[in-house]
């Protein structure tokens, strides 16, 4: 089974301050804030949504294909996802701009800032949903605003079951587009934050917004996630990572999870359980593709973690 992965292509400047932010931000100063942050370590990473759940798809052996649009400096990500075996029939390149880049500073206590250049990014649109490669699933995942409901809308169109996954794209729509995306889509990813946040501007609880998808997944970092399907809650355990080195792109990697969980039709306890641990793997590893395993030892950590073998 395919799955299509609409999102981004992005360059992530990750930087870490030693520090927490929450010391060097004082409450009553916020009208006017001014404030500097010494980041003595920076890594340039390969990122972006679509970049990210489809590396991971890969790893656990998942046949994903990215659909997103890049800027003219792309050559040497291109040559990554080469090196990673990823399909690239549906990366185009807008040479008029940059591929879009991030710039992302974590503390201590995993709190990020990010500013966030589109550059090719807002051009996701000029791409549609194909009808003719063999697509049975599908996620719309950050991206440009219009490419992202025009995706919505094509695999609605096309019968073509897909998870919305609105992630730090969620401000761009107000409630009304929200629950459009919503009805629209068989499932419905967010983390708490954002669970919160599309409860505010749709007006709708949690639960009500649950009703509306087959499965409504939240994820809650360390604490674990929550799995409301039906009128099943599906409680599932945090992995504990071997280090925590970086939290950028768990997100993403929990998604791959969730993705591979769907392709082959495995229970929501499974499927949340495959995603927590490829979250839990990503933490441990600065970047967001970075790290490796192949099957055997993923299995093993399944076997060893929950008890129960996978499948």
């Amino acid at each position: 089974m395919t799955a299509l992965i609409c999102g981004s292509y992005a360059f992530d400047s990750i930087m870490v301050f030693n520090g927490r932010f929450k010391d060097q931000i004082m409450p009553d100063r916020v009208h006017m804030l001014n404030v500097a942050f010494l980041v003595p370590e920076l890594r340039r990473e390969f990122g972006g949504t679509a970049g990210n759940i489809a590396y991971n798809l890969k790893l656990l052996g998942g046949e994903g294909l990215p659909m997103a649009t890049v800027g003219s400096d792309f050559d040497d990500y291109r040559a990554w996802l080469d090196d990673c075996g990823i399909d690239q029939r549906f990366v185009r390149q807008v040479n008029s701009e940059y591929t879009a880049q991030a710039f992302i500073t974590t503390d201590l206590d995993d709190n990020q800032i990010t500013a966030f250049h589109p550059g090719a990014m807002n051009h996701s649109h000029i791409q549609s949903v194909p009808s003719d490669a063999g697509i049975k699933l599908g996620i719309v995942a950050p991206d440009g605003r219009d490419g992202m409901i025009q995706h919505a809308r094509e695999f609605a169109e096309a019968g073509i079951p897909f998870i919305f996954d609105p992630g730090q794209g969620l401000p761009m729509f107000n409630g009304e587009e929200l629950l459009d995306f919503v009805d629209k889509a068989r499932w419905l990813a967010v983390n708490d934050y954002e669970a919160g946040m599309l409860e505010e501007r749709t007006g709708l609880s949690r639960e009500a917004l649950a009703s509306r998808v087959e499965a409504m997944i939240v994820t809650r970092g360390a604490h674990g996630s929550v799995i409301y399907a039906g009128d099943q809650v599906h409680e599932i355990e945090p992995v504990t990572p071997s280090a925590v080195n970086d939290p950028t792109g768990c997100g993403d990697a929990y998604r791959a999870g969730l993705l591979y969980g769907l392709m082959n039709d495995w229970d929501w306890q499974t499927t949340g359980r495959i995603a927590s641990l490829m979250g839990s793997l990503k933490v441990a590893q600065h970047g967001t593709q970075n790290h490796r395993f192949d099957r055997a030892q993923f299995e093993s950590s399944f076997r060893n973690i929950f008890g129960v073998d996978l499948g």
